[in-house]
């Protein structure tokens, strides 16, 4: 009987003729200069690309077409040298082609029987990074898809081997600095928002010790069990290191597990000034690390390491019956068993072939590259009177904005440096993102890429400095840790208040609510009344309510010290109020209790955040407060 032709083969002859193509078009793209942002509407990509597939052939020339002329040219082009925003990912080819060739042989690197050459190869590429970063001998890692999926492996990890199943009882810490990942990696773990202690940062936006000591102390007080501390080694909105050995010492001494979040700084240890700044990363129990970013690798490919020599077997091997043929000898190292994917792809690859074919030194010199120019980006700045410095370089990141009045109200600020950053990106000059600095609104600029030159650098540096900013624009998209949205209200016609609640609104901070925002105000809120003595809310916890004072005296007490009073016309409960994510944020950052009876107007973290969201005076006043209470060394 005849056997059916396969319906999905090319002939060897076609393959070469597509791929030739492909590559063409590809290097074409490539070499081209695009701006650096073309976006589109839904409709119109629904208009290029919808439909249902088609059931006859329609040929790969005029499915390249297609790629080419309708889906390729809607994007950010991450390739470009004036692109700063963000982190950036410019890759190399010889990545790409490692990604090709992994991809054309449909390698799958879960166990070694069906994988014996993949896998060495990436047990060279991690014991390269094990080197860099000076992990012992013996330290392993595994490869997964970025910094996220990383971040979320170590305290899947850390969990596993320090405590086995999960408790109510754990805790994990981090800055307030940290990757969105760590809170996210926290959730789909089953730690509730009370076991992730989101704790403030130094006035260089370090990771407080003396903050960490007394959330551990008062963890352990409760009879709680610090489980887990994330530390940055190149934080997003900064760049900023933790003081690593500080924080390896006394999580060594706690018996706690470190966690260093070296996503974006983790491979300028290849340079000498990077090597100075992660001093105490070979410390860490693990470290995460992102070869997209400064091994110039194409999107996906992150690393993990864990200092402990079969850490991540004893958390994560698991051998069905279905697999036993596969299970790895004393010599022999299952990747699958390291993480949670079982089918797994060759991410090594594209690494090691980049590595081998330009060599370590090619990419230290991009990275030193970088490093000058985010210092020549600082002095431009420092020496420019319409730019204002707010961050220095740290790493390749700096953080900056136009310098306007001093008169001017800082949400004016804002929403003039957000039109810039708009207007930036609508030239096609460059690129750059927006952070907030304590509640400040800053324009991010992220040097990362291998291309970039100074006159890329000057040109995005004079239209932020020059374009015109005139008119009010609304600011959105900031950051969650600290980002306060304006948006600009529209006429209001005035109405009476509520009925019964008339002495709320006349209190500072929400004297300029909408008639809409004091129903909500109303309907949601409830008066409380607290005698003398009595602690309203305590630190650390995970309590997250905001209060109006209306009337009475609070202290206000860190650590046993006083360190400031609230009266009528005062509030407080902002910083945990303000909402990161299904309930993660910062705790409960001081003890506050009634000196003289008190009527407060306590309200829900989900009204104060809509008010924060749709009340232009409301935000204005809470981020004020931001600014002058979040706690610094």
């Amino acid at each position: 009987m005849a056997v059916a032709r396969d319906p999905l083969a090319m002939p060897a002859q076609e393959m070469r003729r597509v791929g030739y193509a492909t590559v063409d078009a590809l290097v074409q793209l490539l070499t081209d200069r695009p701006p650096v942002i073309r976006q589109a509407t839904p409709e119109e990509m629904r208009q290029r690309l919808g439909g249902p597939p088609p059931e006859e052939a329609e040929g790969f020339d005029r499915t390249l077409e297609s790629v080419v002329s309708d889906v390729l040219p809607f994007r950010s082009n991450i390739h470009h040298p004036g692109y700063f925003a963000y982190i950036p990912g410019s890759n190399t080819w010889p990545g790409a082609l490692g990604d090709l060739v992994a991809s054309a042989m449909n390698l799958d690197c879960g166990n070694w029987m069906e994988s014996a050459g993949p896998s060495q190869v990436e047990l060279q590429v991690l014991d390269w990074f094990r080197d860099w970063i000076g992990y012992p001998e013996g330290a392993e890692g595994v490869l997964v898809s970025g910094g996220s999926a990383a971040n979320l492996t170590a305290l899947a990890c850390a969990r596993e081997l320090r405590l086995g199943p999960m408790t109510d009882l754990a805790v994990a810490y981090c800055s307030d600095q940290s990757h969105s990942s760590i809170s996210r990696a926290a959730r789909t773990l089953g730690f509730r928002p009370d076991q992730l202690h989101v704790l403030p940062s130094d006035d260089r936006y370090r990771l407080r010790l003396d903050a960490l000591v007394a959330a551990v102390e008062s963890d352990r007080r409760a009879g709680r069990i610090p489980l887990f501390v994330s530390a940055n080694a190149g934080a997003t909105n900064t760049g900023v290191i933790d003081p690593l050995p500080e924080l390896a010492a006394y999580c060594t001494e706690q018996g706690i597990w470190l966690h260093v979040d070296a996503a974006y700084g983790g491979f300028a240890v290849l340079t000498e000034a990077g090597h100075n700044l992660l001093r105490g990363l070979e410390l860490a129990d693990s470290v995460t690390l992102d070869p997209h970013k400064w091994l110039y690798q194409p999107f996906e490919c992150g690393a993990l390491l864990v200092r402990d020599p079969r850490a991540l077997e004893r958390a994560f091997s698991v051998t069905p019956d279905y697999l036993a043929d596969t299970e790895a000898g004393l010599a022999e190292t299952n990747f699958a068993a390291r993480g949670l994917q079982l089918t797994r792809t060759s991410r090594a690859l594209k690494l090691w072939m980049s590595l081998r074919a330009f060599g370590v030194g090619a990419f230290r010199d991009a990275i030193e590259r970088c490093f000058a120019l985010a210092a020549q980006v600082e002095q431009t700045v420092r020496d420019d009177d319409r730019l204002e410095l707010m961050m220095p370089a740290t790493l390749g990141i700096v953080c900056f904005r136009r310098r306007l009045s001093d008169s001017e109200p800082e949400s004016e600020i804002a929403a003039r440096n957000a039109a810039l950053v708009t207007s930036l990106a609508a030239s096609g000059v460059g690129m750059v993102s927006s952070t907030r600095l304590r509640g400040r609104y800053a324009i991010r600029m992220c040097v990362l890429n291998h291309s970039s030159t100074t006159d890329d650098v000057l040109r995005v540096l004079e239209h932020l400095a020059a374009a015109p900013v005139s008119g009010a624009f609304p600011v959105s998209g900031a950051s969650p840790a600290l980002g306060l949205d304006v948006e600009r209200a529209p006429t209001r016609v005035p109405q009476p208040p509520p009925v019964g609640t008339a002495g709320l609104w006349t209190h500072p901070v929400l004297v300029g609510l909408s008639t809409a925002g004091q129903r909500l105000v109303a309907s949601s809120g409830q008066e409380v009344q607290v005698p003398a003595g009595e602690v309203v809310v305590r630190r650390w916890a995970a309590d997250r309510d905001f209060y109006v004072v209306l009337a009475g005296r609070l202290r206000v007490d860190v650590d046993g010290t006083v360190a400031r009073s609230l009266s009528a016309g005062d509030f407080f409960g902002e910083l945990a109020a303000r909402d990161w994510g299904s309930g993660f944020g910062y705790p409960r950052l001081a003890t506050i209790t009634v000196e003289s009876s008190a009527r407060l107007w306590q309200l829900p973290p989900e009204v104060f955040g809509r008010l924060l969201s749709t009340e232009p005076a409301f935000q204005a006043a809470v981020e004020q407060a931001v600014r002058e209470r979040l706690p610094v060394s």
